[in-house]
């Protein structure tokens, strides 16, 4: 980040650009919606900078800027579309003691103007350091769609109600008032009845919040997907973004612990294969700790906590403890593989039935009805499969399974480095060690990527291929 963004108060500062041309018009569209005392230098003025003068919005100046006009500005605007000119500006908005602009001149400019969406007192600003400014306005753009226009209204309500809703405890308890006010009181009083209905419908907010229990924890199990942030549900990002408290699995991907609020605390519990890893019995305890203490806690699970998750353990302990709790169900990362391939788990003539197998249990490698899976036309997902390869392939071919039965790996599901690779069941151990798999992977028995399975028709494939 080049540019760190900053809200600069220019209520009653000045404010001095330098250019009464289109340039300094489109600047001073933004400008005027500040507080700030405008000055604007410029021979020939643009006849908009002469109505806003006439309109006593700005002060208009038909000459040049000279040495000593920018004294005591805060910023300072060279407008002029000469590169000489603005360089001399420059040097007197510097001399002053100014932060410059150049438009159009990132590198000669202190700062830049970012698009703006303007929900006043709500203000978004974006930028994208110069490098693509038609990016910012198809950013603002749909962020106008986004914001209701009368957000600016209920955020200013808002402001004047802040010191009754300080009779809320700090942390969760305002939170929730002040979301719900936000999501669902206000925009409806609004709609319904203007602001009269606004300002009533928040002092029974407040009653109400003030009446609840707010000393109970709550705990949300939350199903995080394979990665993509794209393929959280809407529910899990609502509930992770209220937590207090957020405990992990190691496997949840960074992009998605960002839409956690950066006050709650982030907790990992990972576990590693034949590493260091936490014990089931701990992140047990630790999820009831801070529920009981009273937090909000978001339990994150990669995929769907539902799929080999242990999910009955954490729910027994919260059961025990007393502690309220829901399940957000997430897509788990046998759904994604399968549509990364373009895949089909069943199709009609194959398969009528799919199977979800762990390459792993307490006892080490999972067995499983293996006569069953070498069955013709059997399909199955295998989650923790990559160490369990050697094994699962010779189980499946002592019970009669072709060794050519197609097998695809997909590593790192969903995500920017995801690998696919496409092999058959004998050749499997030796495929995923020569395609370096060290990621999660799920490895789908008896299907084949989809552009493999077109091509095959009248190509002839290797045995292995990375995709």
């Amino acid at each position: 980040m080049r540019h760190f963004p900053i809200f600069r108060d220019l209520r009653g500062r000045r404010v001095v650009v330098s250019g009464a041309g289109d340039a300094a018009v489109a600047k001073l569209r933004l400008l005027l919606k500040t507080e700030a005392r405008i000055i604007v230098y410029g021979t020939d003025p643009h006849a908009q900078i002469t109505r806003w003068a006439g309109e006593g919005r700005l002060h208009l100046i038909p000459r040049r800027i000279d040495h000593g006009d920018a004294l005591c500005a805060v910023l300072v605007y060279g407008a002029n579309e000469d590169a000489a000119e603005d360089a001399r500006i420059a040097g007197i908005g510097h001399a002053a003691g100014a932060l410059v602009n150049i438009v159009d001149n990132l590198d000669d400019s202190d700062f830049i103007t970012p698009a703006i969406v303007d929900r006043d007192p709500v203000t978004v600003a974006i930028g994208t350091e110069g490098a693509a400014p038609v990016l910012a306005r198809r950013i603002k753009a749909e962020t106008e769609e986004r914001l209701a226009p009368g957000l600016g209204t209920l955020a200013r309500i808002g402001q004047g109600f802040r010191e009754a809703a300080n009779a809320l405890p700090h942390g969760r308890i305002r939170r929730r008032f002040w979301s719900r006010y936000f999501d669902e009181i206000g925009p409806r009083a609004l709609a319904e009845g203007g602001e009269a209905a606004v300002h009533t419908a928040l002092e029974s907010l407040l009653d109400d919040i003030l009446a609840e229990d707010s000393g109970r924890g709550h705990v949300a199990l939350i199903g995080a997907g394979p990665g993509d942030p794209e393929l959280l549900t809407l529910k899990a990002r609502k509930a992770l973004h209220e937590a207090d408290v957020v405990i992990h699995d190691r496997l949840v991907s960074s992009e998605i612990l960002e839409l956690a609020r950066r006050e709650a605390i982030v907790i990992e519990v990972g576990k590693t294969p034949h590493g260091p890893s936490w014990q089931q019995s701990d992140i047990d305890a630790l999820i009831v700790d801070h529920a009981g203490r009273g937090a909000h806690v978001a339990r994150l699970k990669s995929g769907d906590p539902v799929v080999f998750g242990r999910l009955d353990e954490e729910m027994d302990a919260l059961d025990a403890a007393g502690i309220p709790f829901i399940v957000i169900p997430g897509i788990t990362a046998a759904s994604a593989a399968a549509a990364s391939i373009g895949a089909s788990w069943t199709k009609r003539g194959r398969n009528a039935d799919f199977r979800l197998l762990t390459g792993h249990d307490v006892a080490g490698f999972a067995e499983h009805d293996w006569r069953a899976l070498a069955g013709p036309g059997q399909v199955a997902a295998v989650y923790m499969g990559v160490r369990a390869a050697r094994f699962l392939a010779g189980r499946m071919m002592m019970y009669g399974a072709a060794a050519d039965i197609p097998v695809t790996a997909i590593e790192n599901v969903s995500r920017a480095d995801q690998k696919i690779i496409a092999t058959t069941l004998s050749r499997l151990p030796d495929a995923l060690h020569d395609a370096g798999i060290t990621g999660p992977a799920i490895l789908f028995i008896g299907l084949s990527p989809r552009q493999a399975m077109e091509a095959s028709d009248t190509l002839d494939l290797p045995a292995t291929g990375v995709l």
